[in-house]
């Protein structure tokens, strides 16, 4: 195996190595494939990879399959779809669970990015605008650092309010938010 900085100093980096250096054990046809596909610090620094929209990707998914949409946030999605989107995201962390416990990197990315398209998915079966709300939410969070700018932690590691907390505003962002483009 090549060193970390063997790999640092390497111009073209395949995946294949990056699976060597992270020591992954990746099934022979994904490893395959990944050598297949473009150099990975090749689309790395592509503008196009860098500019890339959830959001937009997730309602293209959504009108191509003729899946529930709206342009608008509205709690009235009915029962049926209500628990289908619950399901949904019960199923994608359940096997974010999985992949963790198995010490899976690869399961974990991909279950991470599954939790990620449903949440938006769902976000737009509800008309909810995800950027929006998550911008807020990211306010908020950031002011849970102390009068110094110092996090509070907790022996675990989470991230604890300091008393310059403000929560979010996710009903102000709800009701400042634009009709989704839905074509």
């Amino acid at each position: 195996m090549r060193s970390g900085r063997a790999l640092l100093r390497s111009r073209r980096t395949t995946v294949s190595e990056h699976q060597e250096a992270l020591d992954l054990d990746l099934p022979t046809e994904a490893a395959d494939s990944a050598r297949k596909s473009q150099d990975y610090s090749t689309r790395a620094r592509n503008p196009a990879h860098a500019a890339f929209r959830v959001a937009a990707a997730v309602a293209a998914f959504h009108a191509a399959f003729d899946l529930p949409r709206r342009a608008v946030p509205s709690v009235d999605v009915g029962e049926d779809l209500a628990q289908l989107r619950v399901a949904l995201l019960q199923e994608e962390v359940g096997e974010f669970v999985a992949a963790t416990h198995a010490r899976d990197l690869v399961g974990i990315a991909d279950a991470l990015a599954d939790i990620v398209y449903v949440a938006y998915g769902t976000a737009l079966t509800y008309g909810i605008d995800l950027d929006l709300v998550l911008t807020e939410v990211h306010r908020a969070n950031m002011s849970k650092l102390d009068s110094r700018g110092q996090p509070i932690k907790r022996a675990d590691g989470k991230v604890i309010k300091s008393d310059r907390y403000r929560p979010p505003d996710v009903r102000g962002a709800l009701q400042l938010q634009l009709p989704l483009q839905l074509d």
